[in-house]
């Protein structure tokens, strides 16, 4: 796999209302975004160097969406304490507090919390390091 960036899409009803939440909870910056392109208005928001980012997109029909479930998650990794942290600080200052994870895995190093539309983020405490299972 060659590819140099990645994006994850999802539609919302609630643009502005899921927009707050990841720009003033999580302090992410908007990197792009745009108005009635054929009956869409988006908006992307990146990690520090936008190499990954997000995408929420609405529509104009407001057609039905798909249905979060407890373990659809979007996992945020902190190398440093403070900043995991300034990040629930944030996302309490919202008035967004943490949610039983479905998964015990994630209980004692972590935050479980849901955005407006229900959809489940994780602010984890430490990093990833890959390891190879069998």
């Amino acid at each position: 796999m060659n590819a140099v960036q990645f994006r994850v899409a999802r539609p919302t009803h609630q643009l502005d209302h899921i927009t707050r939440f990841y720009t003033e909870g999580l302090g992410m910056p908007i990197i792009g975004g745009f108005k009635d392109h054929e009956g869409y208005d988006g908006v992307m928001l990146g990690l520090p160097d936008a190499t990954y980012h997000l995408e929420f997109t609405q529509h104009s029909s407001q057609g039905p969406l798909p249905e979060p479930t407890a373990e659809n998650l979007l996992v945020f990794y902190f190398d440093d304490p403070e900043a995991y942290r300034s990040a629930n600080n944030r996302l309490q200052q919202l008035n967004c507090f943490p949610v039983k994870p479905e998964n015990p895995y994630w209980e004692g190093k972590s935050h479980t919390y849901e955005d407006p539309d229900g959809w489940r983020i994780v602010l984890f405490n430490g990093v990833f390091t890959p390891a190879l299972q069998h």
